[in-house]
């Protein structure tokens, strides 16, 4: 127990905080996710061919912000960015248990999804500030399982609260991110300082203002290459949250509270899984790792199309866990290792765009085509997934071979070659 309380005491503070606000803000996910459809749907008298819409309204909010704000956390600082955030994105799901009304609704969710954006990209840059470059897949390995802990949690939790009332679950998701705002607010210090000295002498052009300035992929072709082929896989995967509530309700498989049991199961599966995947994944190419996570992924919509039984949404749901370990620390790890010292807070904002992308397509796209036949999600999903898989496999393989052999020198530095590093110095540092 002492030698534990000593290894933990030895990491590097800022980046332990960031763990506890990916639980926060994946205990927050966990809660409302699995439940806003049925809220939606129901209570919110929402057509089931709309209910996408409303996911969209919460990613169009990061989309409308990213490209302003997305990089504000390189200019004022990660700490005041954090804080702002968690307070907001708090308030905002607090909100939605007072407001009625389509067009209240979409309008809190645009204001909550601008306070959003730049929450996951901040954090992942504070612990990249604070973390060597060669443990960077570690670290956003464990923050995968911090955020999938508390999506345990956050699904257990709303299956207890819908029993009281589907919209209850706004409560604790919001109140969970303020907790962790409160906490960031105590305990965070800033993390800015190195990766400010690290520009050495380009201070002048990284402190140039302007859309171009915040939104890189539009200067690096690289990283656009990598952001597309992230978006195309992850549209389809992301009709698993949008579309299985709905799915198993209908067919009459699983209650509301089931749903949630279903959905905690899946990241108690992260949280079991993810440090030995991760170990596993070291020796493995970015395009081995790829193609194994898309031929999962589609396994796992063929078990859709087969029946909604519980033991194939069980099986498909843990085939598609196991895809999101492969891939989910890469991307965040090539994206890092693209960004200038003083650009990392941008790039990972560049990278949140992404995500957010997917986050409006993918309950919009897939949620329709649920309207137009059950399981045509499962089969329109198949082949993008076998697409993107290869094409996300290759993107990743370049930027990690740029950061290596020092392509475009100017803007990577020579430290960046044990990003990818799987040495035995690698593994002391933990």
């Amino acid at each position: 127990m002492t030698a534990i309380s000593s290894f933990w005491r030895a990491m590097p503070r800022p980046a332990l905080l960031g763990l506890f606000l990916f639980f926060c803000a994946g205990f927050a996910d966990g809660a409302l996710v699995p439940f806003f459809p049925l809220w939606a749907s129901s209570e919110g008298g929402i057509p089931v061919g709309a209910v996408g819409l409303l996911f969209g309204c919460y990613a169009g909010g990061e989309l409308i912000a990213a490209p302003l704000i997305g990089g504000i956390a390189d200019r004022v600082g990660r700490r005041p960015v954090l804080i702002f955030s968690s307070f907001g994105v708090g308030c905002g799901f607090i909100a939605l248990f007072f407001v009625h009304g389509v067009a209240a609704t979409a309008i809190v969710l645009i204001l909550t999804g601008m306070c959003e954006s730049v929450l996951h990209p901040t954090i992942l840059t504070a612990i990249a500030d604070v973390t060597a470059p060669s443990a960077h897949p570690r670290w956003f390995s464990m923050a995968r399982v911090s955020s999938s802990a508390g999506q345990i949690l956050g699904p257990a939790c709303g299956a207890l609260l819908v029993l009281i009332s589907l919209d209850a679950v706004f409560l604790a998701a919001g109140g969970m991110l303020i907790l962790g705002g409160v906490v960031m607010l105590v305990a965070l210090g800033e993390t800015i300082g190195s990766g400010r000295s690290a520009a050495g002498d380009r201070g002048d052009e990284e402190e140039e203002e302007g859309l171009s300035a915040l939104l890189p992929a539009f200067r690096d072709g690289r990283l656009a290459k990598l952001l597309l082929w992230v978006v195309l896989f992850e549209i389809s995967g992301n009709w698993i949250e949008a579309v299985i509530p709905l799915y198993a309700r209908d067919a009459g498989t699983l209650s509301p509270s089931g749903i949630g049991t279903l959905f905690a199961y899946a990241a108690a599966l992260t949280v079991g899984l993810q440090m030995p995947v991760s170990r596993f994944a070291e020796t493995r190419s970015a395009l081995w790792l790829t193609a194994g996570a898309g031929l999962s992924t589609i396994a796992a919509f063929v078990l859709f199309m087969a029946s909604p039984a519980m033991l194939s949404l069980i099986a498909a749901v843990s085939l598609c866990s196991v895809a999101q370990m492969l891939v989910g620390p890469l991307v965040p790890t090539a994206v890092n290792a693209l960004a200038p010292p003083a650009r990392r807070a941008s790039y990972m904002a560049a990278s949140s765009v992404a995500v957010d992308l997917k986050d409006s397509l993918g309950p919009s796209i897939g949620t329709a085509l649920y309207a137009l036949a059950p399981r045509l999600p499962w089969v329109a999903g198949i082949p993008l997934v076998a697409i993107a898989s290869l094409g996300l496999g290759v993107a990743i393989g370049r930027a990690r071979h740029a950061s290596t052999i020092g392509v475009d020198a100017e803007d990577i530095r020579p430290e960046r070659s044990a990003t990818w590093s799987t040495s035995p110095a690698t593994e002391e540092q933990f």
